[in-house]
């Protein structure tokens, strides 16, 4: 079973991140509003990082430190992961 960290762009062009074992059952479920609160007035969001990671642990620490960078940081991991 894999293990990803995620950001969403949302409508309002903010950016939402989670941590999921299956990104595109996730990414239904913000979508249809069945996932986070936040991106339930944001619809439609699109995927515009991942990263898969080893375990739950992990995945969940990065999670927590990519919530803690600013907005500008956060575009940068978008733009060098789109390159």
């Amino acid at each position: 079973m894999g293990h990803f960290v995620y950001m969403l762009r949302c409508r309002d062009n903010s950016l939402y991140t989670g941590y999921t074992t299956n990104l595109e059952k996730r990414l239904k479920a913000h979508n249809s509003g069945k996932g986070a609160k936040y991106t339930r007035a944001r619809r439609p969001v699109s995927l515009v990082f991942y990263r898969e990671v080893e375990d739950r642990s992990t995945g969940l620490k990065l999670e927590y430190k990519i919530k803690r960078l600013t907005k500008a940081k956060k575009e940068e991991l978008v733009r060098d992961f789109n390159k």
